[in-house]
């Protein structure tokens, strides 16, 4: 029995009792599974934290295919779960059609934007992030070459290279920034030996800071990186902690806290469109144990100093989806 079939006969029985229940969230992770050690498994940290201070319990599934999504929407909805929180835009279309047919769920939906009254929809500014991040690479760099390795090649993968450039740039005009992507799939997440032979090839034209934002795949390139000798910059999660003195930083996506956020909020939540960005420390730069030898007091004074005229205004990223174009990297 795989776990889907497990998952719907579950619901089909919880469905009997959900009205006598106190609703419960559920988390849909994207593919790539639950432990990624970056996006979805933020998402499974902000959840756990609620969990554990309030002392509640959601529900989760992890999908195995593109199929079952919507099928998972609405065996949670039917079940009594609300709120429903998915992580990742490829959601989209199957929230789309299902949050009309159960207009008394509240569902949140991260990284994607949908129009309807009972939904909740989560982004974030990752090209001011990426520009931090990328800041920090051009400073670390003593070839004046770096990398970035992207998971599937999406206008918001895209999004998180051209932020990384403009930051790079921002500190070294001549630098030149080598971009690649795993795939055009899904699979591109999570494909770590991908990630690895791109590190390889990046490493041969000289990068000596790779920047991955590749789910799953990441994995292979901030390992890559370590065994090779040069530093690496993780995304999502707090990736430092991986290779202890080889990952330079990473770059936060506070994908745990929208997760929270929603799960505290419960049913009767504020719906619609929230940003989350380097003024409401949305994303940001990891500095930890791990990572302290790596970064220098001037390169932290730099990114601060970055950030804090990024949250004022004063300092505008380029956002690729914006025009879909990068002033300062070709696709």
């Amino acid at each position: 029995m795989t776990l889907m079939t497990k998952f719907l006969g579950a619901s089909a029985a919880l469905a009997l009792g959900a009205g006598a229940a106190m609703a419960e969230p559920a988390l849909i992770f994207d593919l790539g599974g639950k432990f990624d050690k970056s996006f979805n498994e933020a998402a499974f940290s902000g959840a756990q934290r609620w969990a554990e201070e309030t002392g509640g319990e959601f529900r989760e599934i992890e999908l195995q295919s593109e199929a079952q999504r919507e099928q998972a929407l609405r065996r949670f909805a039917e079940s009594g779960a609300n709120p429903i929180v998915m992580t990742g835009f490829a959601f989209g279309d199957a929230l789309g059609q299902v949050a009309a047919d159960y207009p008394e769920t509240d569902f949140v939906i991260i990284d994607m934007v949908v129009d309807e009254p009972n939904v909740r929809s989560v982004v974030f500014n990752e090209h001011e992030g990426s520009y931090l991040v990328g800041m920090m690479a051009a400073q670390a760099s003593e070839s004046g070459t770096v990398g970035f390795i992207g998971g599937m090649d999406i206008p918001l993968i895209r999004k998180f290279a051209c932020g990384y450039a403009q930051g790079v740039k921002a500190i070294d005009p001549d630098a030149e920034v080598i971009a690649n992507m795993t795939g055009t799939t899904p699979a591109a997440w999570n494909d770590p030996v991908k990630g690895s032979e791109l590190t390889k090839a990046q490493i041969a034209q000289g990068a000596d800071v790779i920047y991955a934002a590749a789910g799953g795949t990441g994995v292979g390139v901030l390992q890559t990186a370590a065994d090779e000798g040069i530093l690496s910059i993780g995304v999502d999660s707090n990736q430092n902690h991986l290779h202890p003195g080889k990952v330079l930083t990473s770059m936060l996506k506070r994908v745990d806290n929208a997760v929270y956020q929603a799960m505290s909020d419960g049913p009767g939540m504020e719906k619609g469109f929230n940003v989350m960005g380097v003024a409401n420390e949305g994303v940001g730069v990891a500095m930890d144990d791990n990572n302290k030898d790596l970064v220098s007091a001037e390169m932290k004074a730099s990114v601060d100093e970055a950030a804090a005229k990024i949250a004022s205004g004063e300092l505008k990223v380029h956002d690729y989806m914006s025009d879909d174009s990068c002033p300062d990297l070709s696709f």
